[in-house]
């Protein structure tokens, strides 16, 4: 029988808010059993650009790496976040592990093709090591991600956290029974994005075809959603969006967040 494994992805505007951040930290370190830890970048990296006088390229809501600003995110993700969490980790008892997808070869890239918009140094996920996830979970270690990968190159590319969650998901979905959590600021997916209370309990693929076309679920969501289910369809056991706060009721109740079935 397998071995249950939750890999939580946590949000970059909860990293940033210290008392939300302390708060989700001790709820992570009491789950019990494997887990994994894939975080965001937060504002970190955009606040260091500004100081530096790098000006922020967003298009249709993702970031346009260039090599200054990869220079910067590599700094702030792999290094300041990546190993603030590791240390606050290791002070609740829980034996965490920091890795950007180069360390050990976790998870191999390729950068994005340039078609009608050059994202710069952003990869597109081609490879998670799976066996060596398992070898620091079977070891006692709880592996916590950035949101960087590598080439076959040896480059190191910028690279969406909520796709890499959803990916280590799929590859680990063989070994375990994987649970993904995406923890964020909001309570789940909202009817309304005005009210946090609007909360969406269960949404099923069809469901998430309509509320994207009547424009319920819009703009920043969509990709989220969108590994969500990519993850269902490719084996993963379950997966719940919920607020950072949630955390404490996973394996203790289903009635938080918004839960997702094909």
């Amino acid at each position: 029988m397998k071995q249950t494994l939750s890999i939580v992805k946590i949000g970059g505007n909860v990293i940033d808010d210290a008392e939300e951040s302390a708060r989700f930290l001790t709820a992570f370190a009491a789950m019990p059993g494997y887990k994994l830890l894939v975080h965001g970048g937060g504002k970190v990296a955009t606040d260091l650009a500004d100081k530096m006088g790098l000006p922020t390229q967003m298009i249709n809501g993702r970031r346009i790496t260039d090599k200054p600003t990869l220079d910067i995110a590599i700094m702030v993700y792999a290094g300041l976040i990546n190993k603030t969490i590791v240390a606050a980790l290791q002070a609740k008892g829980c034996n965490a592990l920091g890795l950007s997808g180069a360390d050990g070869g976790c998870i191999l890239a390729k950068k994005r093709a340039v078609l009608d918009i050059d994202y710069g140094f952003v990869g597109d996920i081609e490879k998670v090591n799976a066996s060596r996830f398992i070898e620091f979970s079977l070891q006692g270690l709880v592996p916590v991600v950035a949101p960087l990968t590598y080439s076959a190159e040896g480059t190191l590319l910028n690279t969406n956290a909520d796709t890499m969650a959803s990916a280590v998901a799929v590859a680990l979905s063989d070994a375990f029974n994987v649970t993904l959590l995406y923890c964020f600021e909001k309570k789940g997916v909202l009817s309304d994005p005005t009210q946090d209370q609007s909360v969406i309990p269960f949404i099923s693929q069809q469901d998430y075809l309509q509320l994207k076309q009547d424009g319920t679920i819009s703009k920043g969501m969509i990709p989220k959603m969108d590994n969500a289910f990519d993850a269902l369809r490719k084996g993963v056991g379950k997966v719940q969006i919920c607020h950072a706060r949630d955390l404490s009721a996973h394996g203790q109740a289903e009635s938080f967040g918004t839960l997702l079935s094909l």
